[in-house]
């Protein structure tokens, strides 16, 4: 027994809250549209939708495992040997290429961090410079 007030369907409720929806915020309204037009999927039940996500989910590592590597041999163990070898070699190479990376990322850090403490320190100066001047010029007004 279904005894939801608002079903996945196109009614006169679901359509008003729907047109409400997007009055009031946009997003409220796109919601809607989607329980309406997928809703029946779940199948109102708190169960069945749980079951609908873990399915989604499932596919998705399955997806994940295949493109990590977990492929089927090729039935030649000769070419399967030298696929090995040859993932083994671009994977090192990959680290490799991965290092450098972060080792230059931390050489453009330090460049930065050097160019902006040059920076700071020739603004330090000017504006002591400044108030210098400014102490002399009073100084020298006070003298007159």
């Amino acid at each position: 027994m279904n005894t939801a007030i608002i079903k996945p369907e196109w009614s006169i409720v679901t359509i008003v809250l729907m047109i409400l929806g997007f009055i009031l915020f946009w997003p409220l309204g796109l919601a809607m549209l989607a329980y309406i037009l997928w809703g029946e999927r779940f199948g109102g039940s708190v169960e069945k939708a749980e079951a609908w996500v873990k399915s989604k989910k499932a596919w998705g590592r399955n997806c994940h495992q295949y493109n990590r590597g977990h492929r089927h041999s090729s039935g030649n163990a000769a070419f399967d040997d030298y696929r090995e070898e040859q993932l083994k070699r671009l994977n090192e190479e990959r680290q490799r290429l991965d290092a450098e990376v972060s080792e230059f990322h931390d050489y453009m850090q330090n460049l930065h961090k050097a160019r902006d403490r040059e920076e700071f320190d020739s603004f330090i100066r000017s504006r002591n410079e400044e108030r210098r001047e400014k102490k002399k010029d009073r100084k020298e007004n006070r003298d007159e």
